[in-house]
């Protein structure tokens, strides 16, 4: 016996990974509970486990006293000077009880308490294991899948991807081998739990510290990165070192490094721009591939609002399919942006105060009109007043000048 116990903890330890001595006090526990549950035993119960005979003792601990007053707790003086006449009052005796058989109930108990122990133990073994993983890419195996998950298996542990964290239209098969994110380590009511991703931005990120040394080693930074994931990414990099181009540096030599990331990400577009201090340049550079005349900002710091004009050709580009340029750029630079064609804009305020547009002037221009007829047939009536003081005298003077006329 003492030998299957011992090979039992061995595999326990080899394919769990937990430690002999914590099954060990999963096992005390849950004869602890059974024999005081089936045998109405007091608390005064303990369990040992002879690591030599690979055997576990059930023992009553009681104390010496003069009078018995609980003989489940306490034992007499002239008793315990029986088993040795070194007691006195006060000390405590371990008497062995270990039943003979504890019962179908009594094994139940049992197992119910060691389950639930080695699951802690379990879940606790992953928790520490894989909290070192978090946000690190990692190479798992796929084991099956359904329609809530993809069951992914990473060393000895499964880990699941939900539906909105796997790529659209990316097959799943068993044994496909996949590079994912590691997003969350931790633990509900079935035990531990460990979520990965494909469609978190960090993936990205990962994916150019691995195949870019100098992103690696912090020579060339990833400011932010704005993803939708399965069909484009917008990544602004900077560089620590004044004579390394970061966009180059990503790109590659003729854009193979890019080119194996967008591979991994099965086609996914990726467009590398250079962050700039200044945001005009951020926000124009965020909006490549197309062309920006200027970009103007409302005077309050904290209203995070631009208003970028761009060629009315190059309107449709800026804004994208479906507004997923000008959607993934606000999302990199934390502006929200407003795009206009250079046709509605009258000039262009250098200092980024005012824009007028054709709509603006045309009301200004309506508005001068009234103004100036107004002011006009005001003229005309004060000069008619001063004429013909006396209204009656107008049709007098127009008779003699019709007179004349005829002569």
């Amino acid at each position: 016996m003492s030998k299957e116990m011992v090979e039992a903890f061995a595999t326990l330890e080899k394919e769990k990974g937990i430690k002999q001595e914590i099954i060990v006090d999963a096992i005390k526990a849950a004869l602890v509970a059974a024999y005081k549950k089936n045998y109405n035993q007091a608390q005064n119960v303990e369990v040992v486990f002879d690591e030599k005979k690979g055997n576990f003792k059930v023992n009553a601990i009681k104390t010496v006293v003069d009078e018995v007053q609980d003989s489940r707790l306490e034992v007499s003086l002239k008793d315990a000077l029986e088993i040795n006449r070194a007691y006195e009052v006060g000390d405590e005796i371990r008497f062995e009880v270990t039943p003979k058989d504890f019962g179908r109930l009594a094994a139940q108990t049992a197992k119910q308490v060691i389950m639930q122990r080695l699951r802690e133990a379990e879940r606790e073994h992953i928790i520490s294991e894989y909290s070192q993983y978090k946000d690190e890419i990692v190479t798992g195996t796929v084991e099956r899948r359904d329609n809530r998950f993809v069951y992914v298996k990473i060393g000895n542990v499964e880990a699941v991807m939900p539906h909105n964290d796997q790529l659209p239209g990316e097959n799943y098969n068993p044994q496909d081998k996949v590079r994912v994110l590691v997003t969350r380590v931790g633990s509900d009511s079935k035990g531990a739990q460990i979520t990965v991703s494909r469609t978190a931005p960090d993936l990205v990120k990962r994916l150019f510290e691995q195949e870019v040394p100098e992103v690696y080693d912090g020579t060339v930074e990833i400011v932010s990165i704005a993803r939708e994931a399965g069909d484009r990414t917008k990544i602004a990099v900077k560089s620590n070192d004044p004579d390394i181009d970061p966009v180059g540096t990503l790109v590659g030599p003729k854009g193979a490094r890019v080119q194996n990331i967008v591979n991994e990400l099965g086609g996914e577009n990726i467009d590398v721009v250079k962050y700039e201090e200044n945001p005009s340049d951020f926000i124009a550079n965020a909006l490549n591939p197309a062309e920006v005349i200027a970009v103007q900002f409302s005077g309050d710091d904290d209203d995070k609002n631009a208003l970028v004009i761009v060629p009315d050709y190059q309107l449709s580009l800026a804004i994208g399919k479906r507004g997923q340029n000008v959607r993934l750029a606000a999302r990199l630079t934390g502006y929200k942006i407003d795009i206009k064609p250079e046709s509605q804009v009258e000039f262009v305020d250098s200092e980024g105060d005012d824009v007028e547009t054709d709509q603006d002037i045309d009301d200004s221009n309506e508005s001068s009109n009234e103004e100036t007829t107004e002011s006009t047939a005001e003229q005309l009536e004060e000069d008619s007043s001063d004429d013909f003081p006396n209204g009656e005298d107008v049709d007098s003077a127009l008779d003699d000048d019709a007179d004349k006329d005829e002569e």
